[in-house]
C-alpha cells in the first residue's frame, strides 16, 4: 500500500469517526487555502534558503554543509502531534537507505520545541536529522508558514486539548504548509511539493525517482 493510501484510509477513518463540526473546520481550512490564489513554497529552479537549526540533541545543522556533502531532502510537517505527519516520516524512513545509497541525505522540520523534537525522533526510532523551527523562520523563508486560524485554533484546543503555542515553545499559533523540497548540491531545487492539503504528502517512491534525476 502507497503512503496516500494509508493516508487515504486514516482519512475515511477521520471522517467516519469525528463529529460534523471538526470535518468541517478542518476542511473548510484546506479549502481556504487552495483557493487563496496563493503560491506557497520555493519553487523549482530556486536558490534553497540557508539556515541553522538545532536537532533532536541541540545539534546546530547547517543546510548547507549538509548539501556540501549531497543533496537534500527537506521535508517540513506539522509536528508529532499530527498522524498523517507520523506515517510520511515512518515512510520515509522506510526508505532511508536508498535515499542515503544515492547519495542523498534526509532532513525534517517542523515549528515543535526541542522537547518535544526529540520525544518524537525516539517514538518513531527515526534515524535522520529531525530539526526544531521554532519560531517557523525557516519555514517563512521557504513561503510555507501560515498563521493557524482562529476556528482552528478552537477546534484543537476544545476537542483535541492541544495548545499549539505551548506545545512549540512559542507565543503563536503557526504551521508550515506540509512540503517536501529536493535541493542539489548547488543549492538550486530541482523539485518541490507544496501541498495544502494535509492529508497529502509525497510518495516515498517519488522521492526516489527525483533524486535518481540528480
Amino acid at each position: 500500500m502507497s503512503l496516500n493510501q494509508t493516508l487515504e484510509e486514516m482519512k475515511q477513518q477521520f471522517i467516519a469517526h469525528s463529529p460534523a463540526e471538526v470535518q468541517a473546520a478542518m476542511f473548510r481550512s484546506i479549502r481556504e487555502q487552495q483557493e487563496s490564489g496563493v503560491q506557497y513554497g520555493l519553487q523549482e529552479g530556486q536558490k534553497a534558503k540557508d539556515f541553522t537549526l538545532k536537532n533532536s540533541m541541540g545539534v546546530p545543522i547547517h543546510l548547507y554543509d549538509e548539501l556540501a556533502k549531497g543533496p537534500v531532502v527537506l521535508t517540513f510537517y506539522r509536528g508529532g502531534w499530527c498522524p498523517y505527519c507520523n506515517s510520511q516520516l515512518r515512510a520515509y524512513q522506510r526508505v532511508l537507505p536508498e535515499i542515503e545509497a544515492l547519495g542523498a541525505r534526509l532532513i525534517a522540520v517542523s515549528p515543535q520545541s526541542p522537547d518535544n523534537t526529540l520525544s518524537h525522533q525516539e517514538k518513531e526510532e527515526l534515524q535522520f536529522q529531525v530539526l526544531s523551527d521554532t519560531n517557523g523562520l525557516v519555514a517563512a523563508f521557504y513561503n510555507i508558514l501560515y498563521d493557524v486560524p482562529s476556528y482552528i485554533q478552537e477546534t484543537m484546543t476544545n476537542l483535541f486539548k492541544l495548545n499549539l503555542a505551548e506545545y512549540n515553545a512559542t507565543e503563536r499559533w503557526i504551521l508550515p504548509i506540509p512540503s517536501t523540497f529536493m535541493i542539489d548540491e548547488s543549492g538550486i531545487i530541482r523539485s518541490a511539493y507544496v501541498n495544502p492539503d494535509f492529508m497529502k504528502r509525497l510518495e516515498p517512491e517519488d522521492i526516489l525517482v527525483e533524486l535518481r534525476k540528480l
